[in-house]
């Protein structure tokens, strides 16, 4: 059978290639797994591990930290050597072996099936994206829609497993929810498989130039390098001390690769807009510590302080911290993806950084609503789901802006041996965000071990009113410097 073509691929008819839909498909099956195990982390820590909340926080962010941290060298060794579909297999089924080894003992295996959970989606996360990058031609104004449908499609899978994993591990058993996220993880390999032949030369090695004992050996070493890997992270993840350490060094390790990459390019004219990139991988850095308390913090303070009235019926709240923000971007991004090309017609589209600004500014609202709801509190501790629900509805509009948004931007800016790289260092970033999403959740809560929820409450909403101030400064601040931007992105012709 004749393969498909680059170009084949990219001159599309219509708003949206077909291969966008494959891909979605098989992202949608990991944010399955990905985004209900999250939903259930802090709560299993402080349920079965008997931690309290300050160390589940800390444990929470140094898990999440670590996934992305080697979400950025999975991008490299993508980049480099294994090509994004090999990287992505491997990946999947060590994510299928993490969340089976913690179904068959949560208590006894849960940190070893987490470690093995952090190799696999290092391997799998970056490389969906990238490939969804490729679809599209650098200057194709079709691209931010593209990613905000595809964003939408793979929060089906986050919906989903953030209501099924929250409601197996608190009524039926922690087993269960995990073991749903590894048969879901196989779906999406099953789906992949069936998929790529349509992708063409999208995902292939980078090495298909090298003899084959040569490539063969190199992957081998790639998978080895993965497995040994993982006692080291068992043993950081154990001790979140460790996580300090390694935080500080792989950041500055990062930014030395990146500049060592950015001499290196014979075409000039993506140094400019690499160092925009890189500006908007900071600014993600702030956005994902406010929005990661979605894991951490939130969902102990949904667990221990909403009631469980939402409208006129009743609902866990934790599956509405867990699942409400998938369901808002399912049903708000094909209208705001539709909004971005009407507006792009008419040449009043905002452009890139303004869009980011504008997600900050809807996160703060968003926040200052977590902290509206302290004046609705019982004499319980005990305060509104519905006021929760409109919150997350703004952050989920905040997350449209700058999610999708932000994944967009850095395909384009990025020349196509470096994207994967780059898509490593989003997720780095996000990395990041999630360590200081640890620290913040950890210090918003209280170490008094007989404090009352409503003490708990108090703490916990006046950390967010602070979080709604410093996210109404951070967007201001990059609609402020707009304009040096918009000249460092020109030299692609980027808006």
């Amino acid at each position: 059978m004749r393969q498909t073509t680059l170009d084949e691929i990219q001159n599309f008819e219509g708003k949206y290639p077909k291969q966008l839909w494959y891909l979605f498909t098989v992202e949608m099956w990991e944010r399955f797994c990905f985004y209900g195990m999250r939903g259930i982390l802090a709560l299993f820590m402080v349920d079965q591990l008997a931690l309290n909340d300050r160390e589940a926080n800390l444990k929470y962010g140094a898990i999440q930290a670590f996934v992305y941290a080697f979400t950025f060298m999975g991008g490299i060794v993508a980049d480099k050597i294994l090509g994004f579909n090999k990287s992505l297999v491997f990946g999947a089924l060590i994510m299928i072996a993490g969340n089976t080894l913690i179904a068959i003992s949560p208590s006894h295996f849960f940190y070893v099936g987490i470690s093995l959970c952090i190799i696999g989606t290092g391997f799998f996360k970056p490389n969906i994206s990238s490939m969804v990058g490729q679809l599209y031609k650098p200057e194709d104004t079709r691209r931010d829609a593209g990613f905000s449908m595809f964003y939408a499609g793979i929060n089906i899978g986050s919906f989903l497993g953030g209501i099924l994993c929250v409601y197996l591990g608190k009524y039926v058993s922690w087993s269960a929810a995990f073991a749903a996220a590894g048969g879901v993880m196989l779906i999406g390999l099953i789906t992949f498989h069936f998929s790529k032949r349509h992708l063409g030369p999208i995902g292939l090695s980078p090495q298909s130039d090298q003899p084959k004992a040569k490539r063969r050996r190199n992957e081998l070493l790639v998978y080895l390098l993965a497995l040994i890997a993982i006692p080291f992270i068992l043993v950081m993840i154990q001790n979140t001390q460790y996580t300090d350490f390694f935080m500080y060094t792989i950041g500055p390790l990062a930014l030395i690769y990146f500049f060592y990459e950015w001499f290196r390019l014979p075409d000039k004219q993506f140094r400019y807009p690499l160092l925009a990139a890189l500006i908007f991988i900071v600014a993600y850095i702030f956005y994902i510590a406010f929005f990661e308390q979605m894991g951490g913090s939130l969902s102990l303070f949904a667990a221990n302080n909403l009631k469980h009235d939402l409208l006129f019926f009743q609902i866990d709240p934790n599956m509405i911290n867990n699942s409400s923000g998938a369901l808002f971007i399912v049903l708000c991004s094909s209208p705001l993806g539709m909004l971005w090309i009407w507006m792009a017609k008419k040449k009043i589209e905002p452009n890139t950084l303004i869009k980011f600004g504008i997600g900050f500014l809807l996160l703060a609202i968003g926040f200052y609503l977590f902290f509206f709801t302290r004046f609705y509190t019982d004499a319980q501790g005990k305060t509104s789901l519905n006021i929760f629900t409109l919150a997350w509805f703004f952050i989920t509009l905040s997350e449209l802006c700058i999610g999708p948004i932000g994944m967009s931007v850095i395909t384009r800016l990025s020349p196509q041996k470096l994207t994967g790289m780059m898509m490593g260092l989003w997720f780095l970033g996000s990395a990041y965000g999630q360590y200081v999403a640890g620290l913040l959740g950890a210090d918003m809560s209280t170490t008094d071990q007989k404090a009352s929820l409503l003490d708990k409450l108090m703490a916990y909403t006046e950390g967010y009113k602070q979080l709604a101030i410093y996210a109404v400064g951070i967007g201001i601040l990059l609609m402020l410097i707009n304009p040096l931007m918009k000249r460092m992105m020109r030299a692609r012709s980027i808006r």
